[in-house]
């Protein structure tokens, strides 16, 4: 017990004992996730579930997927207000007053906050990169404020300036929290909670991070994307 956590600092390793301490729910950051954020609080718990479950059907580490799960969101702290799984119902969006170009600084902003807040509660250097990479260098989240830029500038916008600035995951886990974060925040604003459109959607999802490289800097391959899909269709 004393010589794991000064080899890990030493070293930089991350290991299973501290993964399990992590878990627990009472701990600061998770805590103070669960009182400001409540509604990102729960997306978080819910996409820790869906990663564990990819990951251990790919024989990745579950735990590691679970704990940057249950963190990845830990920036929205920050500004919760503006993120869409906190309004109350009846409110009104607080995006509705700002333009696109502002909305988006806030949404990316999370990332960055998150990792800053994980550096000063010292989380394991792995969990850090995980919530770094957690959005890679996708548009999703602020799409719908291109569209918008594109409307008030007659389409003399450019689309770069809408995706978050990266990295791309680095790790089989990252990736698996990347894909477990756009399908439960999809299936829950979905029209319809069937079994056939909840797949449709994790397999659409899946494909169009494939598409545009989020995958290309990590170890994942063809078949363990179709096992994870396959995975998260069963939780």
């Amino acid at each position: 017990l004393f010589a794991v956590p000064l080899s890990e600092s030493l070293f930089g390793k991350c290991t299973n004992l501290t993964l399990l301490e992590l878990l627990d729910l009472n701990r600061p950051l998770l805590r103070r996730l669960m009182l400001e954020a409540p509604g990102t609080y729960h997306h978080a718990l819910m996409v820790g579930t869906l990663a564990d479950a990819g990951a251990s059907a790919i024989g990745a580490n579950p735990l590691l997927a679970r704990v940057i799960g249950y963190h990845h969101d830990i920036g929205k702290t920050k500004k919760p207000e503006y993120f869409i799984e906190n309004l109350m119902v009846g409110s009104r969006n607080p995006h509705d007053r700002l333009a696109p170009a502002m909305s988006r600084l806030i949404l990316e902003s999370h990332v960055r906050d998150g990792v800053l807040l994980a550096r000063e509660s010292k989380l394991p250097r792995l969990v850090q990169d995980g919530i770094a990479q957690h959005h890679g260098t996708s548009s999703v989240g602020l799409g719908y404020f291109y569209r918008q830029a594109r409307k008030e500038g007659n389409g003399e916008v450019n689309e770069m300036d809408f995706r978050y600035p990266g990295p791309r995951p680095q790790t089989k886990e990252a990736a698996i929290v990347m894909l477990a974060d756009g399908v439960e925040a999809a299936s829950r604003a979905a029209a319809s909670s069937s079994g056939s459109e909840i797949e449709r959607i994790i397999r659409k999802l899946t494909n169009d991070r494939l598409i545009s490289g989020e995958f290309s800097e990590c170890d994942l391959t063809l078949r363990d994307l179709e096992i994870i899909c396959n995975a998260f269709i069963e939780v």
